[in-house]
């Protein structure tokens, strides 16, 4: 049971309580100016505020994103042609190379020996091939005498002959054996800068078997899967954009030097693959970085695309917040974007 002084205490307490809930606000503090009339544009957003821009809906051909990757428009696996021993590695991944350069040496003491047994065979047909010359010669004078048959001038001119085919035969298969040998030494097929060296000093090299990745960095694309919708409405002269997210904002945004669609749909996905050249020279762009395609296509499904209401697609700068509302009916694109530079978002 409460103590019988403290119950009129606790009901005035809860009427003050309720009375200061149902007044207006206080007026401000003595001294404080009055809060004047509304500015007419909006407020500026307070240090470390996240700008807001409205989402809005824009028919025709837009800006639609799509997901893509840079690849290198000549790219090289160089493999070996022979067997045998990895000898010498004279590149690593992301060295530059020339055209030419020495990339890898295998084991080649057999195939060495056996260039040298061919010139070895090569002189001794020269050999055989100058005394076939003399007796011919000689035969050719006697019979001028008629001191010998036609029968023993046309079997020493058959002799001339066979050993001068025989010393072609050896030539050509001298010529093969250094042929071969040189498959021993990799070369560089053009410059460029090395990619990936998936073997070590010592293994076992055998044909086919990858040595060495090698791209052209002076000539790199982006290529991007479009809906066959899509592709079939982009315009021949349309001006589409690259998007690197993981570059520096100031060189983020490339415009291709040329556009190539494919002719061809892809069965299972259905989509057309477009190819962005970019120009050269690009720093810091390398293969298999993810980019996105900005082409002025209707968006995928019919469904409208979004943008900042500047006529531009929107772009959402790294590590900032977003929110995006699935199309309502009709193909509105409704949604509020956030921003940190005061730019939409998508």
């Amino acid at each position: 049971m409460a103590r019988p002084g403290f119950a009129p205490l606790i009901l005035a307490a809860a009427l003050a309580h309720a009375a200061h809930a149902a007044s207006p606000a206080a007026a401000p503090a003595s001294g404080a100016p009055a809060p004047g009339p509304a500015a007419s544009g909006p407020a500026a957003p307070a240090p470390g505020a996240l700008a807001t821009a409205t989402a809005q809906g824009a028919s025709g051909a837009e800006a639609a994103g799509f997901d893509g990757v840079v690849e290198a428009v000549r790219q090289t696996v160089v493999a070996a042609q022979v067997a045998g021993a990895i000898v010498a590695l004279d590149v690593k991944a992301g060295d530059a190379v020339r055209a030419g350069q020495v990339i890898a040496r295998i084991d080649a003491r057999a195939a060495e020996q056996a260039t040298a047994a061919s010139d070895a065979q090569v002189l001794a047909a020269r050999a055989g091939l100058e005394v076939a010359t003399r007796e011919f010669e000689r035969q050719k004078a006697l019979a001028a005498k008629a001191y010998i048959s036609q029968a023993a001038l046309e079997r020493a001119e058959a002799q001339y002959k066979a050993t001068q085919a025989q010393l072609t035969a050896q030539l050509a298969q001298a010529g093969s054996a250094r042929t071969q040998t040189g498959f021993y030494v990799v070369r560089a097929p053009y410059a460029g800068v090395v990619a990936d060296v998936p073997v070590a000093l010592g293994d076992m090299a055998m044909p086919g078997r990858a040595l060495a990745t090698v791209y052209d960095p002076a000539a790199l694309r982006v290529t991007v899967a479009v809906p066959q919708t899509a592709a079939a409405a982009l315009a021949r002269d349309a001006r589409p954009r690259v998007e690197l997210p993981g570059l520096p904002a100031e060189r983020r945004w490339i415009e291709p030097a040329r556009v190539t669609v494919l002719p061809t749909v892809d069965a299972a996905t259905h989509t057309v693959q477009v190819r962005l050249d970019l120009p050269a020279p690009q720093a810091g762009v390398t293969p298999g970085m993810f980019a996105r395609g900005w082409l002025p296509v209707p968006s995928p499904d019919g469904a409208r695309v979004c943008h900042d209401g500047l006529g531009a697609a929107p772009h959402r700068p790294a590590g900032a917040a977003h929110h995006r509302a699935g199309a309502a009916a009709g193909g509105e694109c409704q949604g509020v974007a956030l921003s940190d530079r005061g730019r939409g978002l998508r």
